[in-house]
């Protein structure tokens, strides 16, 4: 669904640039309370997760192909601010690098693909696990529900950017074309493309959820194990000249928290060095196993995906709508349409192309999640609450010691 140059007028195309730029703005705020220890290394992963997988056009009917969009993947597995980051990230490499996407479309694609997408799947999703969870336990039954919930909500998803897009169109769509048969065409094959696109996020945050909930960010709430705590009274002093040796301890009183709250009135030091040591081990071991997959995806299957026109490109074809696009001010790229220039190969052309911007994808997003997440820590450090616990600590009679 990458709109090129010429479909959509400069007024309308600065004015989703002015949407897309905010949505933006906002989401690098918002992304720092999503950017923990857990989801700052696997944000940059996610987003050269979904270029990869966007290189891997299926087909959904007679000469039409589609591919997944990710907005619904990103905001389920690292947040709705984080997500839309993530999708930005890709489109901004895509139309550099391999002008895919008109450049002064950028703000159509962000706007449509990124911000649409995340918002739609990250309210459906919500919204369907707390239905789907309720009463249910903590174990496979609410896993379950997860992927369920992703499912719908990356299905419901695509369509509702293929709506956004005929609204855009409206708007300034160049073209003559009557503005029913567009909204009849995207919707229809936007669907059929829905279902590729839900069972890839499906699978995807199944096999995250199965061995590491506590990376799925729109699921920890509902995934955190209850955790019983021993409260125990400290025994009271003896009362000068009583000769009593003091009150026994009370009885321990059992306390049922979920795990995150008790993680976080403990804090990290609270921690088992062991446990946490563990567990960035495995979220590495999964960081590493996603980097695979994407480069795999990216150079060896994207060979074998369809070279139909995708969803978008199809309705353009068939409504005249295409011969309004412009040439791409990156048309000359040395790796403009997913291939390296002067290799004739046009396996090793396109695999290469796509481990590129795996990589490139893969260092830019984690550079600015890197930059936000520093930040977040810096302003957390400076924060007056923290300055006055940490004077209250070395003042005498306030728990320092004299």
């Amino acid at each position: 669904m990458h709109v090129p140059d010429g479909f959509i007028n400069a007024p309308v195309s600065v004015a989703t640039g002015v949407v897309a730029a905010g949505a933006v703005a906002v989401s690098l705020r918002g992304a720092r309370r999503e950017l923990d220890e857990r989801t700052a290394p696997l944000a940059g992963l996610v987003a050269a997760f979904i270029f990869a997988v966007q290189m891997l056009n299926f087909p959904v009917a007679a000469g039409t192909s589609g591919h997944l969009l990710g907005g619904a993947l990103a905001a389920i597995l690292v947040g709705p601010y984080t997500g839309v980051l993530c999708v930005a990230v890709v489109l901004l490499m895509q139309g550099i690098l391999f002008a895919d996407g008109g450049l002064t479309a950028l703000g159509v694609n962000i706007t449509d693909m990124g911000v649409v997408t995340v918002l739609v799947a990250y309210g459906i999703f919500r919204g369907l696990l707390r239905v789907l969870t309720r009463g249910k336990g903590t174990g496979p039954a609410r896993k379950g529900a997860v992927t369920a919930a992703s499912f719908v909500a990356a299905l419901i998803s695509v369509p509702a950017a293929a709506v956004a897009f005929t609204l855009i169109y409206a708007l300034g769509g160049t073209a003559d074309v009557a503005l029913g048969k567009v909204f009849a065409a995207m919707v229809g094959v936007h669907v059929l493309i829905g279902i590729g696109e839900a069972a890839i996020t499906a699978l995807t945050v199944g096999a995250v959820v199965a061995v590491r909930p506590d990376l799925v960010h729109g699921a920890r709430d509902v995934m955190a194990s209850p955790l019983a705590l021993r409260v125990v009274s400290p025994a009271a002093p003896a009362a000068p000249g009583s000769g009593a040796q003091g009150t026994p301890p009370a009885a321990s009183v059992p306390a049922s928290v979920p795990a995150s709250a008790s993680t976080s009135a403990s804090g990290p030091d609270a921690e088992e060095p062991g446990a946490t040591a563990t567990g960035r081990r495995s979220t590495w071991r999964i960081w590493l196993a996603g980097l695979v997959a994407a480069l795999v995806c990216a150079g060896v299957v994207s060979f074998y995906a369809s070279a139909s026109p995708d969803g978008l490109e199809k309705v353009a074809a068939d409504n005249g709508i295409d011969k309004k696009a412009e040439d791409h001010a990156a048309e000359d790229s040395p790796l403009a349409d997913y291939g390296v220039k002067d290799i004739a190969d046009s396996r090793l052309s396109g695999g290469l192309a796509g481990v590129i911007g795996v990589g490139v994808t893969l260092a830019v997003g984690s550079g600015v999640f890197l930059v936000v997440r520093r930040r977040t820590a810096a302003a957390a450090s400076t924060s007056p609450s923290a300055t006055s616990t940490s004077r209250s600590g070395s003042e005498p009679g306030q728990g320092g010691q004299v």
